[in-house]
Order: structure tokens, then C-alpha cells, then sequence
């Protein structure tokens, strides 16, 4: 008999070392990072930054990243919120992960609808113009607005997207309709909204910094404003929209993080959030996202609660613009 319970310890014991094993083992083939909006926009940019630097401390695993743009970012947020949670499947989240469900509420996920891995960075949004514009300044921009509400166009991915809020609360700001003082033009992607601006299709965006600085830096475009807490190195002369004293404007940045799938497996997490502390300190992750005009926050955020606030935040400005009655 103590033969036999031995052999069924020892067994057990086996089983137990195995699974431990198996889960040390992490990734075990190549991990899909999908980029919910368009080639060349933010969310893709970040992707591609973090597939770079990320796979040296992920065993030499293949880091891969996939477009699946459309709906505000949702179609893929929904893609990887439904897949098997194995951690082989994660998600380039952008803050319209918070947006979209605090503005639809038939979102197809809602904002804590995953397993929150960490924040990657924070992307101030910059509004430009063409560099043949006659707007000097945001105030002068303004001015134009005023003088013939509709008249001036936009670019945006949507109205309730993060660069439709990005206007749309400056507007508020300066007393004038949300909706209807200047005209939006919906593109999908910040590269399709950076090619628009600059064949003159639109007057003026306020789109990620990473989807405008190689143009503002070759002076293609000029920047009138940025939303971010404080002023952008890259760009110091540039006032931010709180400067200007913009209180809705002021609050709206732009952000990415990694998610996975709702039910992650602890090793799985456990092993983002080191490989995510490691990244944050990378020298090849620190240029890339000083390149594309970002600041680094992997490992340092605590995302979960800033989700929620991003949440509130929009779905207060939702309220008041009149998308939710």
C-alpha cells in the first residue's frame, strides 16, 4: 500500500514539475501584437517599436504585428478579446480602448474588457496645418472658426475618436459648437490623415505627434499646438493647449499599453510586465520613441486605474457634446 501511494506522490510530482516547466517556458513561438488602426499611425508605430525590442527579452521569440484597422480601433480590440487566452495573441491598445466604449454604449468591448499588461506610452497630439497655411497660431486658427463657423475642415478618424475629441474640445473651449464649427473629413489612420493635410484635402488635424513630426521637422506642416502635460522637446516654442489656457483641450493626450485577452495566465502576465520593465529602459525603444515625438511610461503606469479615468474622462465629454443623452 505505501508502495503504491509513493508511486501516485511521485507521479503527481511529476505532473506538477512538468506544468511548472511548461509555463517557465513563455514564449513558446512567435507572439502577434495586432495594431488596431492603420499602417503608420500610432498604435502601428508603437507596435513595430515594441516587436523590435521586445523579443530580446522574450527568449529570441518572433514578435509580429498585424493591422486590423476599422470602427475605431474596435475591430481589432474585439479580435483579440474574443481569441484563446494563451498570450500568444495581444493587443497594441491606444486610448480608444477607453474612448470608444465611453462614448458607444453598445460597444463591442468595454473598457476593462482585458488583461491590462502595462502602459507603453504617452503620445501628445499636435494641432497642425500645411505649412502654406495662413494660420500662424492656434489663436489665429480660432479666429478663422469663429468668423465662419463650418467653413474650416478636419481630419479625423471619427468624431468621437481620440483626434475628433482632440477638436471638438477645443471648439468647446473657445465657445463655439462642438459638432458643427468646423467640418470633420473621416480618414482611416494617421498616415492617410498625415497625406491629407498635406495634399491640402483638409485645413487643419490634431492627430498623434508620431504621425506629424517628420513632416513638421522637414517643414511640410507647421505646429500651432500640442496636447500634452508639458511642452514637447522636440518642439519647445510650441505652447500646449493648457498654456493657452484650454481647460477641456488640456486634459487629452494620447497614450499606448499592452493588453491581452480577459483570463491571461499569471505566467504569462508575470513575464510581460518584466519584459515590459526591461523595454522601458531599452536604449533601441527610448530612441524609437523619442523619433516619433512619444515619452515612455512601460513599466511605470498604473493602467487599470488610468483606463478607468481615460474612461470617465471621455464619457463626461460624451455627455456634455451630446453623443450620449
Amino acid at each position: 500500500m505505501k508502495s503504491v501511494l509513493k508511486n501516485i506522490v511521485a507521479a503527481a510530482a511529476l505532473v506538477l514539475a512538468a506544468g511548472t516547466a511548461h509555463a517557465g517556458d513563455y514564449p513558446e513561438k512567435a507572439v502577434t501584437i495586432v495594431a488596431p488602426y492603420g499602417a503608420g499611425g500610432a498604435s502601428d508605430m508603437a507596435a513595430r517599436a515594441l516587436a523590435e525590442t521586445a523579443r530580446d527579452y522574450l527568449g529570441d521569440q518572433p514578435v509580429v504585428v498585424v493591422n486590423k484597422p476599422g470602427n475605431g480601433g474596435m475591430i481589432g480590440a474585439r479580435f483579440v478579446s474574443e481569441i484563446e487566452p494563451d498570450g500568444y495573441t495581444l493587443l497594441l491598445a491606444r486610448v480608444g480602448m477607453a474612448l470608444y466604449p465611453a462614448v458607444q454604449e453598445s460597444s463591442p468591448v468595454g473598457w476593462d474588457g482585458y488583461t491590462f499588461l502595462g502602459s507603453l506610452e504617452a503620445t501628445p497630439m499636435i494641432l497642425a496645418v500645411a505649412e502654406n497655411s495662413p494660420y500662424k497660431s492656434a489663436e489665429e486658427l480660432i479666429a478663422a472658426m469663429k468668423a465662419e463657423p463650418g467653413a474650416l475642415t478636419y481630419g479625423a478618424s471619427g468624431a468621437t475618436a481620440i483626434d475628433g475629441f482632440t477638436v471638438q474640445a477645443l471648439l468647446a473651449d473657445n465657445e463655439l459648437d462642438p459638432l458643427t464649427a468646423a467640418t470633420l473629413v473621416p480618414y482611416k489612420g494617421g498616415g492617410a490623415l498625415a497625406t491629407a493635410l498635406l495634399g491640402g484635402h483638409v485645413d487643419f488635424l490634431a492627430i498623434a505627434a508620431g504621425s506629424l513630426m517628420p513632416h513638421i521637422e522637414s517643414g511640410k506642416m507647421r505646429a500651432l499646438m500640442v496636447y500634452a502635460p508639458s511642452r514637447m522637446d522636440t518642439l519647445p516654442d510650441v505652447p500646449t493647449a493648457a498654456e493657452l489656457g484650454f481647460d477641456k483641450a488640456g486634459q487629452i493626450t494620447g497614450w499606448s499599453a499592452l493588453y491581452g485577452p480577459k483570463d491571461l495566465p499569471e505566467e504569462v502576465v508575470t513575464r510581460w510586465q518584466e519584459t515590459l520593465n526591461k523595454v522601458g529602459e531599452d536604449e533601441t525603444w527610448l530612441e524609437l520613441a523619442k523619433r516619433r515625438g512619444s515619452i515612455s511610461t512601460a513599466g511605470k503606469e498604473d493602467m487599470p486605474a488610468y483606463a478607468k479615468s481615460q474612461y470617465e474622462l471621455f464619457n463626461g465629454l460624451a455627455r456634455e457634446f451630446g453623443y450620449i443623452q
